[in-house]
């Protein structure tokens, strides 16, 4: 099937559901409160911002998470909410979880298989796991065969990427700088973010090596936390009297390896596909786009994001990046409350962070960082050294 038949299959998902709450627990550090805890105060929040009771909830998705001992999170999690869904999962594709979960419910919904679905996650990664732990059980989530004995744990395989971007397209070591050193400033505008101290690039430069070409500040934080949302259909929004739902319009998902000496490109990743499909679901182009959450697990990875979804040429995402582009005032506002880099990442719930982000932004609910008239949002979740890819497209109106 080709990207244009399968995108136009998929075309009638297109504003067909809509999210119309959100709720996100404390991050970073947050003592005494387990995954299934984060989880459930994000998704009470949740389920009060959509004005519902929580026994109307007939779906729940949740992504995996590495200190809770449940292989079905969804289900335990549904037993501490004290619901008996109708429609679970638990995903787990790594990073892009969280983007899937969105386009899994969309599909759910649309197909009859639910009428109201909390997406959610939450992890206690900080406290609840040593750092030695945390590191350990996402490295031992990768191939236990090939990869793992020769010493390449999930941060080495994003250096390799990042150290090829580099060779190909004369990427710098301060343009990625630059990457947190934005990120930072967006945070000390965010409540709540776990790091809001000012950051200059050679701070960055200065953070000490973790895997070259990265230094400690290149790289995400490890926190707790977690964020839900309440997902129905769009004649459902209508009839509880959401004043401003958020509609997905597209989505788009791209699985190119599952080790990285088989990724097809160092530099070019699945997330063109994605983006691709998500665009022609959406009906609309890069340009388009008013806010994005861009999965910034290391600096270098929003650089080649940012290629790879079509706001800028392939080997230019440094300079755009060095010239303001994805700050107020650019081309693309990018990671608005920080990100994996400066507001909180506690594993496969971090994306949803980056959902909470976009979504307020297009309530206009974002105080001193609102983008000024955004109406459509793009979300991209990555992970496992690029093998997942997943895109959604959000927006203020149902159709284009």
């Amino acid at each position: 099937m080709s990207l244009s038949n399968a995108s136009t299959r998929r075309d009638s998902l297109r504003g067909k559901t809509a999210i119309v709450g959100a709720g996100l627990s404390a991050v970073g550090r947050v003592p005494g409160k387990s995954a299934l805890g984060l989880a459930a105060d994000a998704a009470y929040q949740a389920i009060a911002d959509a004005g519902l009771q929580k026994s109307q909830i007939d779906g729940v998705l949740a992504s995996h998470a590495f200190s809770a001992p449940f292989h079905r999170f969804s289900v335990a999690l549904s037993e501490y909410l004290g619901i008996q869904p109708t429609f679970s999962n638990t995903l787990q594709v790594s990073g892009a979880t969280a983007a899937t979960m969105f386009n899994t419910a969309a599909a759910a919904i649309h197909g009859g298989l639910a009428e109201t679905v909390l997406v959610v996650g939450g992890d206690s990664l900080l406290t609840g796991l040593s750092p030695d732990l945390a590191l350990r059980s996402m490295t031992e989530s990768r191939d236990q065969q090939y990869e793992m004995p020769f010493g390449i744990p999930v941060a080495n395989t994003f250096a390799m990427t990042a150290h090829r971007h580099m060779k190909e397209y004369g990427t710098t070591a301060e343009q990625l700088a630059q990457v947190a050193v934005v990120h930072r400033e967006h945070a000390r505008r965010t409540p709540g973010a776990q790091m809001t101290e000012p950051l200059t690039v050679q701070q960055v430069l200065d953070s000490g090596w973790v895997t070259t070409p990265y230094h400690k500040l290149d790289c995400s934080l490890i926190s707790d936390g977690g964020a839900a949302f309440i997902v129905t259909s769009a004649e459902r929004a209508k009839s509880l009297g959401i004043e401003k739902p958020v509609y997905i319009l597209g989505g788009g998902e791209c699985y190119t390896h599952e080790h990285i000496f088989l990724m097809p490109s160092l530099t070019t990743t699945g997330a063109v596909q994605s983006s691709q499909r998500a665009y022609a679901m959406a009906g609309c182009s890069p340009e388009d786009i008013d806010v994005a959450g861009v999965y910034d697990c290391f600096t270098g990875t929003v650089i080649m994001m940012l290629e790879d979804l079509g706001f800028c040429p392939k080997g230019e995402g440094g300079r755009f990046v060095e010239d303001g582009q994805i700050t107020y005032g650019g081309s693309i506002p990018c990671n608005t409350h920080g990100g994996l880099l400066s507001f909180a990442h506690s594993g496969m719930p971090g994306s949803l962070f980056h959902f909470y982000e976009v979504v307020n932004q297009l309530r206009g609910r974002c105080g001193d960082r609102q983008v000024p008239g955004a109406e459509l949002g793009l979300v991209h979740s990555l992970g496992a050294g690029f093998a997942t890819n997943a895109t959604t497209i959000l927006g203020t109106e149902a159709t284009r």
